[in-house]
């Protein structure tokens, strides 16, 4: 029997499912609020059998799926996971389920629109951590800036249409660089296959030029000082749902594509201009923790620390070493769950006050203490406290650190005093202490049991990948342990 096409339901189920949803039209909100929450958990159910199913011992690629889509230049409808990727298609699924979750009651307007959106997206999203053919990565990179392009410059704040044009230009521009590489190593190798790009040989000067190109699109997307201002704006714009697909999902792009493209295809040229990654890393790890430390407005403190949690990300791949590259991953996955449970708890305070000024809270452990102890939980985790996710990560990537250049090690631990600093200052301004405000005791319910269900599963998973890291690590170590060989390996 023929294996049963998961990744091409991951890809188009959802997008079939936003346009049904886009097709109710007006004055069905309720229905296309179900029906999203329904396609949602059935897509994340369906990525989870890739999981159940995947062999850990094997490092090249499983589920494969391939068909000729465009024959006179050898385009495929290619799909596949491993190691690098498939924990990062699940962790898609599952922040787009909770995403339209947490959307339930905050989006009055236009909601079938608003639906369709989140779920197109999320299966664009899934093709681009699937896609093995260059030129469907490539469609499935830009395509998705569309529905979030709609989702911050329709649903968003006062300068929405500010922060969308800004984020559309950057992605776009870093874009236009990374197709040229792809169109230049078509002409070398003759195919868009991307596994097949591994093995072409380049001189140092292709490499050089290709590693570039391939450096400023995905540093945008990561982002990576100094291209990282469209983030700040885009977050604090973008409706709460937004946020929380941009920080655990859409950064994350850019980190893979290090893995799936620079890393593999340039490996001489990767080696050359490690200092500059790794200076621009460090830079973002301290210049930006401080920066952080600053902030008045809840989401912008958040995004600047995930802008300083992706430095350490592309430092610990640029270590080439097995610690390094898999604490960068595991940090991408675990900012996965911090970054959105963060942004969902700033949510669910603007629902209540709409403000996300410091200032204006004080005390909000004294009305809702379930809220606090979740807050408390991923503050925690953000700062990479031993015993949650946020550790697991930071650890090994200074151990990677360690085993290259001891002071690479001494300033990427800054991050863990950063992070401890500006988290603990936000929790203590916002939760602790006594009420402030008459609002705060006024405005502010217990959490309803809808939210406290929109939060248990990223408690659950925040904990799971702190208290016990093997099972992650176990499914990334063969394709880690390959890439590593790979990038260690000379072209020349």
């Amino acid at each position: 029997m023929e294996q049963l096409p998961i990744l091409s339901l991951s890809v188009w189920l959802p997008i079939l499912g936003g346009l049904l949803v886009l097709a109710l039209g007006r004055n069905r909100d309720e229905m296309a609020r179900w029906l999203a929450l329904v396609v949602s958990g059935v897509v994340f159910l369906i990525t989870t059998l890739l999981l159940v199913g995947f062999d850990t011992g094997t490092a090249g690629m499983q589920f494969v799926e391939d068909r000729v889509w465009i024959p006179a230049f050898d385009i495929h409808y290619k799909l596949g996971v491993d190691g690098l990727s498939v924990l990062l298609v699940l962790l898609t699924s599952l922040s787009t389920m909770i995403a339209v979750a947490a959307s339930w009651e905050s989006i009055t307007r236009q909601v079938p629109l608003y639906m369709a959106a989140f779920l197109i997206m999320n299966g664009l999203m899934i093709g681009v951590f699937s896609a093995l053919d260059a030129v469907l990565f490539y469609v499935f990179w830009e395509a998705m800036l569309i529905p979030m392009f709609l989702i911050i410059g329709i649903w968003g704040g006062p300068n929405r249409i500010y922060a969308t044009i800004k984020f559309f230009l950057y992605t776009f521009f870093g874009s236009v660089l990374m197709l040229v590489a792809l169109v230049y190593l078509y002409a070398q190798a003759g195919t868009f296959d991307i596994l097949a790009l591994h093995d072409v040989q380049l001189s140092l000067a292709e490499q050089v030029w290709i590693f570039l190109a391939f450096l400023i699109a995905f540093a945008v997307k990561v982002p990576m000082w100094p291209v990282h201002t469209w983030l700040p704006d885009a977050h604090v714009e973008a409706p709460t749902a937004g946020s929380v697909i941009l920080a655990a999902i859409m950064l994350k792009m850019g980190g893979y594509g290090f893995l799936r493209f620079s890393l593999p295809i340039t490996p001489d040229a990767s080696h050359e201009l490690a200092w500059l990654v790794i200076a621009v890393s460090l830079v973002a790890v301290v210049y930006i923790g401080l920066v952080a430390l600053v902030q008045e407005d809840m989401k912008k403190l958040v995004a600047y620390s995930s802008i300083a949690h992706m430095g350490f990300v592309t430092l610990g791949y640029f270590m080439f070493n097995n610690q390094g590259v898999a604490g960068g991953l595991v940090q991408m996955i675990s900012h996965g769950f911090v970054s959105a449970a963060l942004f969902l708890c700033i949510g669910v305070m603007y629902d209540r006050l709409h403000t996300r000024r410091i200032s204006e809270y004080g005390g909000v452990a004294n009305v809702m203490p379930v809220f606090a102890a979740f807050f408390m939980l991923f503050a925690m985790a953000n700062a990479g406290l031993p015993g949650t996710s946020g550790f697991v990560g930071e650890f090994m990537v200074i151990l990677g650190a360690f085993e290259v250049q001891p002071w690479f090690a001494v300033l990427a631990a800054t991050t863990l005093i950063l992070g401890a600093a500006y988290t603990l200052w936000l929790y203590k301004r916002v939760i602790f202490g006594a009420i402030t405000s008459e609002k705060v005791e006024r405005e502010m319910p217990p959490m309803s049991v809808r939210e406290k269900w929109v939060f248990a599963p990223l408690a659950v998973l925040v904990l799971l990948m702190g208290l016990w890291p093997a099972p992650f690590l176990e499914i990334m170590d063969s394709s880690v342990t390959q890439l590593v060989e790979q990038v260690n390996t000379t072209k020349l």
